[in-house]
């Protein structure tokens, strides 16, 4: 029930037609002035139906001019189209008590009747009236949205574009950061992990060295490190005599040594027969030499470099002079004269002057006393060498010596070149191998030059392929024929015979084995020496070989 409050004095409106958005549009309804007729009938007023054009306005007729009447302005008024939630005021019926009454047209023909207008009729409810009766009424101005062109929509797709191009360059340049950041840890991971299995290759991560050396039952690091070793041999042309030294290049830890070997090291001649090394040079040459020192030592030597005193004069002539510290006057050869060579910290030595105190050998001096002076001057040659291959090359190939097959100029020059590299930073030391008074090697010499400096054998364990097995034979029986008869049972099977020397006496024999890889080659040796498997043990064997034999008391000669 609407409960608004009848006005009779309210304007009246009706629906005149739809704007060009389907609105209503509303027109007041004015009332005619009529005369008064008091005997006169009601009439009930009748309106005009309405098209739903634009432009068509009902305008009520004047009826007859009554001068008693009271006179109003007709007006029709349009509502603003803005204001589509007016509506018309509801007819409740006619004003009582009033002396006027709307006037009434009388229709040259019968119209129907109007529908009430209660409310509003919206677009809907209009297509559906006429829908219902079959009729479709429309108009191309309804329709034109359709045909009118958007201003906005090239701005609309304009903008769609910049936002949708904006934000891929966005995601873009993300996954670009985001591969960078990867491809950066990436190449820090590379980096760490290159440079911790550097450290492990070269030995030098804390604690790993003892863990290794524990678990290999005494086999350091040392062992699997690469070296290349060369042997020189200085040859005295005037006072005659022969001085041996190894060059040694550790590849792994980029570290240079100079072993000097005493001449009374005891080696084995091809037939395993001993000698030492001062004889072997004279009479087995530089193959024969070189091998009894590979077999000895354990270690593989790559070449020899014969260099006699001229050519030791021409090479420090030719690097223009050497300075190294002096530990001993050297006389001239004037007696009474000034001393060729003064002692000193840091003196100049010429060519000659270098040759005479590498050969100087005082009354009295141990053989090791002249070595290390030997190998003193090699050190200082080796700071003023090149250490360009080429340059060293040429070097060497300015000497014009003639050089042993097993080492070139090219293959010489490119060893000194890496020896000075070693020298010129302070990365190389001088050791000399120690041997007891008969020559043999002691357990000293195993452990700080063979095992340390010479890894034992080169660049491993294994020895090459093919090569004899080393046994390293101690005489502990108290007869020298017993050490003599192992000898000659062990080169005729195949073994490079290595001699231990001699010791103090014990009852049985014994095969040891450092390492459980050679435990089948005990006892093949053990075999070959007529020894009882119960003989071979894992123990100690010495550095230089890879079997180790104890003659004992109960060895017999003829066995």
């Amino acid at each position: 029930m609407n409960d608004r409050q009848y006005d009779p004095y309210a304007p009246q409106v009706q629906l005149v037609g739809y704007d060009e958005y389907g609105r209503p549009v509303y027109q007041q309804v004015q009332p005619q002035q009529q005369a008064y007729d008091p005997y006169a009938q009601p009439q009930e007023p009748q309106q005009h139906q309405q098209g739903y054009g634009y432009d068509q306005a009902y305008v009520p007729q004047q009826s007859t001019y009554d001068p008693y009447a009271q006179q109003q302005p007709q007006q029709t008024q349009q509502f603003p189209q803005q204001q589509p939630e007016q509506f018309p005021q509801q007819d409740y019926g006619h004003g009582y008590g009033t002396a006027q009454q709307p006037a009434v047209q009388a229709p040259s023909t019968p119209e129907p009747a109007p529908k009430p207008q209660g409310s509003p009729v919206l677009p809907q409810q209009r297509r559906d009236e006429h829908a219902e009766s079959g009729e479709r009424d429309y108009r191309t101005e309804q329709f034109s949205f359709i045909e009118e062109p958007d201003e906005d929509s090239e701005d609309v797709i304009d903008w769609l574009k910049f936002t949708e191009s904006r934000s891929e360059r966005r995601e873009e340049a993300k996954r670009r950061g985001r591969n960078r950041v990867v491809a950066l840890v990436v190449a820090l991971a590379l980096v760490a992990v290159g440079g911790i299995g550097y450290l492990w290759f070269a030995g030098k991560l804390p604690g790993l060295s003892s863990s290794s050396d524990s678990k290999k039952g005494g086999a350091t690091t040392a062992g699997a490190q690469k070296r290349d070793v060369i042997v020189v041999h200085l040859h005295n042309t005037k006072a005659g005599g022969t001085s041996t030294a190894l060059l040694v290049n550790n590849v792994t830890t980029k570290q240079g040594t100079t072993v000097l070997l005493p001449n009374s090291l005891a080696v084995s001649n091809d037939d395993g027969s001993r000698t030492t090394l001062g004889k072997s040079v004279d009479a087995d040459g530089s193959q024969g030499t070189r091998d009894a020192l590979s077999t000895l030592l354990g270690t593989k030597i790559t070449g020899t470099w014969r260099l006699d005193t001229p050519y030791l004069e021409n090479l420090v002539d030719l690097v223009g002079n050497i300075d190294i510290p002096t530990d001993v006057d050297v006389p001239g050869a004037k007696e009474g004269g000034d001393p060729l060579v003064k002692k000193g910290d840091d003196q100049t030595l010429t060519g000659q002057m270098a040759v005479a105190y590498a050969t100087y050998r005082g009354p009295g001096e141990a053989e090791a006393k002249q070595l290390q002076r030997f190998g003193t001057v090699m050190y200082g040659v080796l700071r003023k060498i090149s250490d360009d291959p080429k340059a060293a090359t040429i070097t060497v190939q300015t000497l014009a010596q003639i050089l042993d097959p097993s080492l070139p100029e090219s293959d010489l020059g490119a060893s000194l070149a890496k020896l000075a590299e070693h020298a010129k930073i302070g990365a190389y030391k001088t050791a000399v191998l120690p041997v007891q008074p008969d020559g043999t090697l002691s357990q000293q010499a195993s452990d700080s030059v063979v095992k340390d400096v010479l890894g034992g054998r080169l660049g491993g364990g294994a020895p090459d392929q093919g090569s004899a097995v080393r046994v390293g034979v101690k005489n502990a029986s108290g007869n020298p024929k017993s050490a003599e008869a192992a000898r000659i049972a062990l080169v005729n099977g195949g073994y490079a015979f290595v001699d231990a020397g001699n010791s103090g006496t014990e009852a049985a024999s014994q095969v040891l084995y450092a390492d459980e890889k050679n435990k089948a080659k005990a006892v093949e040796v053990a075999k070959t020496l007529g020894l009882p498997d119960g003989a071979v043990k894992q123990g100690k064997a010495a550095a230089n070989a890879d079997v180790s034999v104890v003659i004992g008391k109960d060895y017999k000669a003829s066995q």
